[in-house]
């Protein structure tokens, strides 16, 4: 209900002037110029992503590459960076970058972690037999990866690819900064320049039916999953020896930190240490770390319980039911964050004054924003334990609840837990919702760097961009050690296709 709630505001805001008038925006030269900016952009970058975030995570689970510890926590560190402070910081080195190039580097950096991540976890703890009986029948080693393994971190990888494609329909710093005019900068205009706001929730419906396109398809395209648990365990992938070829990936992935990472954060540095325009409010900036720490832990904390049954149903039951409740979530990650403070300052108003002005709104509207990344997470990990220890334990005379609570929670953690890391980092970077919503005088970092920017403070809006960059990185370090580490139990997945 909470991530559906501003879908069902915009769907009455875009249809209350009549049908006709909703085809007509639909049909308009304009959406289709939007259509054909976001769709191209969109296609960039989820490309790019899949194939740089699976290639890196392949190089570090799977070769002799050096420094593979380093390289983890470094190229998960664009989740904890703003896309907006990435782009500010290209355009400080490279003022020409604006425009489809720059919002595509930004958001395929921003993105390529979505994928790395998921797919890193997923090799390090797939099954080596069946690619070894590939390999002994003569198949080559990127013949075997690609026919074999590929089967078996298909549904991370899907997930992955999905949240970066929402993530791409969605934001909205970026390509603002970048000056590109897609979806949700066609709703920004269409909000500020009138009125009538008619337009900007239709736009926003075009937005909703996309996103539930490509949630339809990735649930369709992860087919059947059958549990390997074998009376003996997984064969361990043997290290492949990169040979000649070390130092072209050691230098690739090199290039891919200092693209994603080195050049964002270095952008701040003259701002930081190279100007003075006035002192900082360390009283502010603490309120403002407080703020923020304290919504986005709410919300990481509440996302995780309501995704947690959505979870269990999605992997378990490939129903009419579950598939609809699951694509009914990814509706509020669809909508710009604009269009969920809308529908939530709608809401509060007529419905809930006592919430209006005050924090459990913004907590709200983060919920509604980011349920489907814990989803996602939840959803692959509960399929990647496998149903027979839930069979085992109510066979031994365990309820249901006390399944899910002894045996599919613990065997699942790890990615339940990656969910929430994800969900809190995307929390304390979020702006347009929290600008809308923001409780009277309890202003995040993301806020408070939006202000010094309006009012040109670049120094002191520099800080907070470090700020929040270092508050962001402590869960991607978490989640990092998550995905990197020994798994739960001794469960592998192997995908099939649907039969």
């Amino acid at each position: 209900m909470i991530a559906a709630l501003p879908l069902v505001y915009t769907v009455l805001r875009g249809t209350d002037r009549g049908w006709e008038s909703l085809w007509r925006y639909v049909g308009s030269a304009r959406t289709a110029e939007l259509a054909g900016n976001t769709f191209t952009l969109l296609a960039a970058v989820t490309a790019a992503s899949v194939v740089l975030g699976t290639g890196a995570a392949f190089l570090l689970a799977r070769t002799d590459i050096a420094l593979p510890r380093v390289f983890l926590p470094l190229l998960a560190m664009p989740l904890a960076i703003p896309s907006y402070v990435a782009a500010f910081s290209w355009l400080t080195h490279v003022p020409g970058l604006a425009g489809f190039a720059g919002s595509w580097l930004v958001l395929t950096a921003s993105n390529t972690p979505l994928v790395l991540l998921p797919v890193y976890a997923a090799l390090r703890a797939a099954d080596h037999a069946p690619e070894e009986v590939a390999r002994s029948l003569g198949a080559g080693p990127l013949r075997a990866f690609a026919t074999v393994t590929v089967a078996q971190i298909r549904l991370p990888l899907l997930a992955g690819a999905l949240l970066g494609a929402l993530y791409v329909l969605n934001d909205y710093g970026a390509v603002a900064m970048m000056r590109y005019e897609t979806f949700t900068k066609g709703i920004d205009y269409a909000y500020n320049a009138s009125f009538d706001r008619t337009a900007a929730n239709v736009i926003s419906l075009v937005l909703v039916a996309v996103a539930l396109v490509f949630a339809a398809g990735e649930s369709l395209a992860r087919g059947k999953t059958a549990n390997r648990v074998g009376s003996g365990s997984a064969r361990t992938a043997s290290v492949l020896r990169l040979g000649t070829a070390r130092v072209p990936a050691l230098l690739a992935l090199s290039a891919l930190v200092a693209v994603s990472v080195l050049m964002p954060l270095g952008g701040l540095l003259p701002w930081l240490f190279g100007h003075t325009t006035g002192a900082l409010d360390i009283p502010e900036i603490l309120s403002a770390l407080g703020n923020t720490v304290t919504f986005a832990g709410a919300a990481a904390l509440l996302t995780v319980l309501i995704a947690l049954p959505v979870g269990i149903m999605a992997a378990r039951s490939r129903g009419p039911f579950a598939r609809s409740i699951e694509l009914a979530a990814y509706a509020g990650y669809a909508l710009p964050g604009i269009s969920v403070g809308l529908a939530l300052v709608y809401f509060g108003i007529n419905t809930m004054p006592a919430w209006y002005g005050h924090g459990q709104l913004v907590v709200l509207a983060y919920i509604a924003l980011f349920l489907p990344i814990s989803i996602g997470a939840t959803r692959a990990a509960i399929a990647a334990s496998g149903p027979q220890f839930e069979q085992v334990a109510r066979s031994l005379g365990s309820n249901g609840l006390s399944t899910t609570a002894r045996v599919t929670v613990p065997l699942a953690a790890p990615g339940i837990l990656a969910g929430a890391a994800l969900v809190f980092v995307s929390c304390a970077k979020e702006l347009p919702a929290t600008l809308l919503l923001q409780p009277a005088g309890q202003n995040t970092l993301a806020l408070e760097l939006w202000k010094h920017t309006e009012v040109v403070q670049y120094t002191q809006a520099a800080w907070y961009g470090l700020i929040l960059v270092v508050v962001a990185v402590l869960p991607t370090i978490a989640l990092q050690r998550i995905v990197g580490g020994t798994p739960v139990a001794a469960v592998r997945v192997d995908s099939e296709a649907s039969r």
